[in-house]
């Protein structure tokens, strides 16, 4: 997967934007990002980016740690999720790399011997940071809505704050925040209590 592993700090460069007369950048502008850089593809405009700071890796790291075994797994837990970290997504034309995602089992039984995945996740989560948290929010979270991504979390580590998002209709609705050293039971996951300051310890 080149170009598209771990989503950074900072935006290197944006191809097309608002002008009409540019190509659309593809897939292949993505391959040809230096190794140092990973990108995605939104509305047919190339946003690469610098690997994340340590506490954004860390803090997806440990939401990882926390779901995986009941999820996952089954240990302690429901099971019935198959769990991703940064996997590369192709919906429609876009191609996006969120830090985590998730996939009930009724619809991906198991994972296919392929470099992406084109069936759209059950829950994602975007790990924040300050210059990258607008596009998380707006272009992103439209290609989420639109392919239908019931369940969408925003966890910002810089302010030790985990938002709830729940599709409904054609928008997602806020579904709740919760912050600090709080212990908290989030949609789709609430079948456990998160430990939130799991995901800030440094």
């Amino acid at each position: 997967m080149t170009g598209a592993g771990t989503r950074g700090r900072g935006c290197y460069h944006a191809l097309v934007a608002a002008n009409p007369r540019r190509v659309a950048a593809t897939y292949a502008d993505l391959e040809a990002l230096p190794p140092h850089l990973v990108g995605e593809l939104i509305g047919g405009v190339l946003h690469a980016h610098a690997r994340p700071r340590l506490r954004h890796a860390g803090a997806a790291s440990s939401l990882g740690d926390e779901l995986g075994p009941p999820f996952n797994r089954g240990r302690g837990g429901p099971g019935g999720w198959i769990l991703l970290d940064e996997p590369e997504l192709h919906l429609a034309s876009d191609v996006l790399v969120p830090d985590l995602a998730g996939w009930k089992r009724a619809r991906l039984p198991e994972l296919p011997d392929e470099p992406y995945l084109s069936l759209a996740p059950d829950w994602v989560c975007e790990v924040l940071s300050p210059s990258t948290a607008a596009l998380d929010r707006t272009d992103k979270l439209g290609v989420y809505a639109r392919d239908r991504v019931p369940h969408v979390w925003l966890l910002d580590p810089d302010v030790k704050l985990l938002e709830v998002l729940e599709l409904d209709g054609e928008t997602y609705r806020f579904a709740g925040a919760h912050r600090g050293d709080a212990r908290v039971r989030a949609v789709p996951f609430d079948a456990i209590e998160l430990d939130l300051p799991l995901l800030w310890s440094r």
